[in-house]
């Protein structure tokens, strides 16, 4: 049988969707693998937020279009940049086990946060970041960065920033992980919703892909994952409205549960709320969803 995987063009994009298609070949010897890279309208656009551009959306429109129409049979995204709404006819087929969920921070001369001097410049391209930073350090000068990786390192190298915020789970896949110089708990910076993990996309109607794709489900992680996404939903969020949620599996003595966290705010930063429940573990993702959707709900009241 011949997969062809669609997949953005940047190094960490092919690089955890050509680890991901790595993976998938070992559970399937026989399986025929062809890639389709695709240039997104979030790719093209780089000299402007995304709050300004349309929000994390743009990274996968095209690519949706090529399973819509045949070109391609699934697509490996980082979930993260998934809207909560997809389009009719495609599913989430996969979620494979969570890398790290965590911020870190890129600080050769300092350090940590709490060593960076009073007005020092921190580079980041997401409203959720410069909320969180700003809660735990509101002395520092919060600006907004695009660009890749490989972009962002260099313009911290540069002497633009004085540090730069970014996901482990990308520096770590793209075998970077030795530039973080801190590791932000989620107490500080809370993650993303999805982050770390990844969203395999395919069309709803396709039963062989599907099987093949069940193979390499992580049921903790999708259950993890459906509760952030359900927030995300009722919050109805984008990359205009800074939101986290991040949920953990708990385990303690023979009790199982999901704890789940998150925030949103207005798009200035103001107006922060808060939520924080344990819940026992949900039995199916639509359970965890509708967790989520509780908490999504009770911030937006």
């Amino acid at each position: 049988m011949k997969l062809t995987y669609a997949t953005r063009r940047s190094a960490l994009a092919l690089a955890q969707c050509r680890a991901f298609v790595a993976r998938l070949k070992l559970a399937h010897p026989d399986l025929e693998l062809v890639e389709e890279q695709v240039v997104t309208t979030g790719d093209k656009i780089q000299d402007r937020p995304l709050s300004e551009v349309g929000g994390k959306g743009l990274f996968v429109k095209e690519i949706e279009e090529a399973l819509l129409s045949n070109r391609a049979d699934i697509a490996v995204h980082s979930i993260k940049d998934v809207p909560g709404v997809l389009p009719d006819g495609l599913l989430i087929a996969c979620i494979p086990a969570r890398e790290d969920a965590r911020d870190v921070l890129v600080c050769p001369r300092f350090g940590s946060l709490e060593g960076l001097p009073k007005g020092a410049k921190v580079g980041t391209s997401s409203l959720r970041r410069m909320v969180n930073l700003h809660a735990a350090r509101p002395d520092l000068s919060i600006l907004p960065m695009r660009g890749n990786v490989d972009t962002r390192l260099r313009k911290l190298e540069e002497g633009e920033f004085d540090a730069i915020v970014l996901a482990r789970a990308g520096l770590v896949r793209l075998g970077l992980e030795n530039r973080a110089t801190a590791i932000l708990p989620p107490e500080i910076s809370l993650p993303a919703v999805g982050q770390g993990a990844l969203g395999i996309e395919c069309r709803a109607d396709d039963a062989k892909t599907r099987a093949l794709l069940a193979a390499l489900h992580d049921e903790p992680t999708s259950r993890c994952v459906a509760a952030e996404r359900g927030v995300l939903i009722a919050l109805e969020g984008d990359c205009k409205t800074p939101i986290a949620a991040y949920g953990e599996r708990v385990v303690s003595g023979d009790s199982v549960s999901l704890h789940l966290r998150a925030f949103v705010s207005d798009p200035d930063g103001k107006n922060v709320r808060r939520a924080e429940e344990t819940v026992p573990w949900p039995a199916s993702d639509e359970a965890a969803q509708d967790f989520g959707l509780r908490i999504g709900r009770s911030l937006r009241a």
